[in-house]
Formats: structure tokens, C-alpha cells, sequence
């Protein structure tokens, strides 16, 4: 058995879904199961419809027509969506009446990308021949906290969906993204949450594969729009696609990743567009590539945030303090440093100038403190750079050769990573710079 999941913009158009159809079809007798992500930007439309749904305007028709419209280019009868979208119009006017909208809510809102989109795939593919059935994951045990927006999969409920599933006649599409609550709530599982699904799924199947089927090449050794020579990767670790995750790549989501790891199963991530093309296969182990190391990735648009204080005895003070203030500004942080008297620290991501302000504000309590915006975290990631005594040399001789000044370096416990910060502005140079020098070679 297989878990196959199809990303949003993989079955946006009625030609887009024919062709995972085509795909499911050429490994229909290694009994797939598929979980499918919203059609297109749909989710994103259902968030804009809440939103204009709290000003007290109740508007569906650009996504009834949208969705309309894939099932009549796949030859379905178009009544097959009305009963849920007669429901999500009667609950955004719901939140027009109340003027209200809670996370709880939203997730509700949200549910119905996925939730039409398992119907459609569902009654493409047994137009074709393959007999399918849709199926709500919540229907089958995927159950969850009540953490909203990013829920959290409850412990031990792989039992109840390997065995609904087993159930089942026909080929299963399973809505991704979705789950429920004990209470019976409706709830999302965050960021790349229909990966997320097809890896649990995967896991309680004992699945032989798991694949994410995306618009994509596979894993890349850069990203192709800053690196027009970036090569897809063939084999890579569970560990490095998480670390490639953490700092930016956008294939996959780290914790997408933890059921199969625990499990050992190995995850393709392939071209929908390209099906016969190899993808990247991430498995348990590395296997060492003669260079030295797989792939380059960045993320953009942090911030720098540093702290000078002579009011502490000690580092471990200034540190507790520091992230203390920023935990209760919400502010994430990706990596830090520190010295006798002063702390620094990477933002996961960019803030809003008021929030910084506020945090600069607070912080002030304790030293002096400045803010750098529009930073970049560009980080080496391969199993290769363990051990690797020149890699540094090499790393920095790049950076030399692009004239850039790079800060805040450092590399994990686990040994398979380098980081250090840039300006926003240099992220193009570097990375062409190290793709030649580490990848090319």
C-alpha cells in the first residue's frame, strides 16, 4: 500500500487533475490511498470570504463558479458541490450576524476546500474507470487538540485509522489539512497540513511509500529562481530535509516528516508535471554524495535584534531575560548568540515595524538594544559536512569572493548544517557563489 497526496496547485485546473488521475491509475496495483489539498488558492478565497463575511457581506460565488467549473471540465454533474456550499453560506452569514470570527470558526471556514475537492477527485477518477470513494479524515479517526489553526494529532489513533481504512471499498480520497476534535470541532493542522495528513495516514497503513506529489522537481541543491543551475537531489536523509525545512526550503514541512520517520518509510516528492522524472526519494539514512553538501537554502526578510546590558553577572541571565520579554511579544527566534555582556538573536520570520517597536520598547529595560531589518539566513545543509575540517575554509572563501560580510555563524550539534546572516539584498550573489563552489564541483 501507498499514500499519494496531491498539493493544491497539482489539481487546480480539470487538466492538472486528470493527470494525477493518470499518475494514481499507473500505480493502482500498489493500492493507493490519496490525500488531496485544496484546488488552487482555494483557501485562501475561504479566509477572504470569512473575513468579508465579519464586515457583514456573505460572498461565495467566485468559489461556487471556480469549483463549478472543474467539474463540469471533468465531465461531473455540477450539483455534486451545492450541499456543501449551501452549508459554508450559511455559515459565513453565521459570522455576518454575530460579527464574529474565532480560530475555531475559521478552521470550520477553511475545512471546505478540502472537503469539495475529495468529492470532485473522487468523482473524477470513478469517471474514468477507478472506482473511488471521498472520505473526511475526521471520519476515519484523524483526531486532534483543539489547538486551531495548527492542531495537534492526538496519540494512538493510528489503530482506528489503519482499521476505517481497511474498511473502506474502492480507492480512498481523504481530505488533507482537516481533522476534529474530541468535542467534535472542526480544526486544521496548520502549515503544509495536507502533507502532514498523507505522513500520518502513511504511518497507520504501514505504508510501503508515502509520496508528495507537487509542481515542483523534487528537492533542488538551490532554490531555481536565484540558481538557474540547481540540480534536483536523487536521495537525501529524513535529517537533512528537516534541517533544509528549518531554514527556508518550501518542498516540505518539518513536521510533515515525523510520522514516516518514526516509521522508516520513505517519502518521493515528485513532479506532477513530470511524472516520469525520478523526484527525491528521503529516507532514514544519508547517502553521501561526493561533494560537499547537498543543498543550499535561505530564508529571507528576518530580523537582527541585539542586546547590550552590563546589568547582569551573567551571560545565562541576559539570555533568560531576553527571551523571556520576546516570548511574550510572540516573537520567534531561529537562532542566537551571545558574548560577556550581550545577546543576539535571528527572528524567524518579519515583523510588523509597531511589534518591533513595542519589543525594542521592552527590551530596553534590561540594555541597550538595536534592530536590523531585512536580514537573510543562508544556510549549507548535507550529511557530507560532518567531519569536514576544510569545509568552513570553503564555505568562507565563498562569501569572501562575493565581498560579503557574514554574521551570526553557526552550525548544529548534529554537524550537517552551516548558517550565518546577510543582507536580504546579497542573497542572490552568495548562493551563486556557494552553489559553484560546493555543489558545482
Amino acid at each position: 500500500m501507498i499514500v499519494m497526496k496531491f498539493g493544491g496547485s497539482s489539481v487546480g485546473t480539470p487538466d492538472k487533475i486528470k493527470r494525477c488521475i493518470n499518475i494514481v491509475e499507473n500505480q493502482i496495483d500498489r493500492k493507493p490511498v490519496i490525500v488531496v489539498s485544496a484546488h488552487g488558492k482555494t483557501t485562501d478565497n475561504l479566509i477572504e470570504s470569512a473575513k468579508k463575511a465579519l464586515t457583514g457581506t456573505v460572498e461565495t460565488e467566485n468559489i461556487r463558479h471556480y469549483h463549478q467549473g472543474l467539474a463540469e471540465g471533468l465531465g461531473i454533474e455540477r450539483v455534486l458541490i451545492d450541499p456543501l456550499m449551501c452549508d459554508l453560506e450559511n455559515l459565513l452569514r453565521g459570522i455576518s450576524l454575530i460579527k464574529e470570527l474565532t480560530p475555531r470558526t475559521l478552521d470550520h471556514v477553511m475545512s471546505f476546500g478540502e472537503r469539495i475537492s475529495s468529492l470532485i477527485f473522487a468523482a473524477a477518477m470513478t469517471n474514468k474507470g477507478i472506482w473511488a470513494i471521498p472520505v473526511n479524515s475526521y471520519d476515519i479517526g484523524l483526531l486532534t487538540d483543539s489547538g486551531f489553526g495548527s492542531a495537534t494529532p492526538l496519540n494512538g489513533i493510528e489503530e482506528e485509522i489503519n482499521k476505517n481504512i481497511a474498511n473502506l471499498s474502492g480507492v480512498p480520497v481523504i481530505t488533507g489539512f482537516i481533522a476534529k476534535d474530541k468535542k467534535g470541532n472542526i480544526t486544521t493542522l496548520g502549515r503544509s497540513g495536507s502533507d502532514f495528513t498523507a505522513s500520518l495516514i502513511g504511518a497507520a497503513v504501514h505504508a510501503e511509500e508515502i509520496q508528495i506529489w507537487k509542481d515542483v522537481d523534487g528537492v533542488m541543491t538551490a532554490d531555481p529562481s536565484v540558481c538557474s543551475n540547481a540540480q534536483n537531489i536523487p536521495v537525501m536523509s529524513f535529517s537533512e530535509a528537516s534541517e533544509l525545512s528549518y531554514y527556508g526550503a518550501e518542498v516540505l514541512h518539518p513536521s510533515t516528516l515525523v510520522p514516516a520517520m518514526k516509521n522508516k518509510i520513505p517519502v518521493k516528492v515528485a513532479n506532477t508535471l513530470k511524472p516520469e522524472e525520478a523526484g527525491t526519494m528521503i529516507l532514514a539514512d544519508s547517502q553521501l554524495v561526493n561533494r560537499i553538501a547537498k543543498s543550499i537554502v535561505y530564508k529571507e526578510d528576518l530580523c537582527l535584534i541585539n542586546i547590550i546590558s552590563q546589568k547582569f553577572n551573567s551571560t545565562a541571565r541576559l539570555l533568560s531575560s531576553a527571551l523571556e520579554i520576546l516570548n511574550q511579544q510572540d516573537i520567534g527566534i531561529h537562532i542566537a548568540a551571545t558574548s560577556e555582556s550581550s545577546v543576539s538573536f535571528v527572528t524567524n520570520r518579519s515583523y510588523p515595524e509597531e511589534v518591533l517597536c513595542r519589543v525594542s520598547t521592552n527590551l530596553e529595560q534590561i540594555g541597550a538594544v538595536s534592530i536590523e531589518k531585512e536580514k537573510a539566513l543562508i544556510c549549507v545543509v548535507g550529511e557530507e559536512l560532518k567531519g569536514n575540517s576544510k569545509v568552513l575554509g570553503d564555505i568562507f572563501t565563498a562569501v569572501g569572493k562575493a565581498e560579503i560580510k557574514a554574521r551570526m555563524v553557526s552550525q548544529s550539534a548534529s554537524e550537517i548544517n552551516i548558517a550565518f546572516l546577510v543582507d536580504n539584498s546579497q542573497i542572490t550573489d552568495i548562493v551563486m557563489h556557494l552553489h559553484a563552489i560546493l555543489i558545482g564541483r
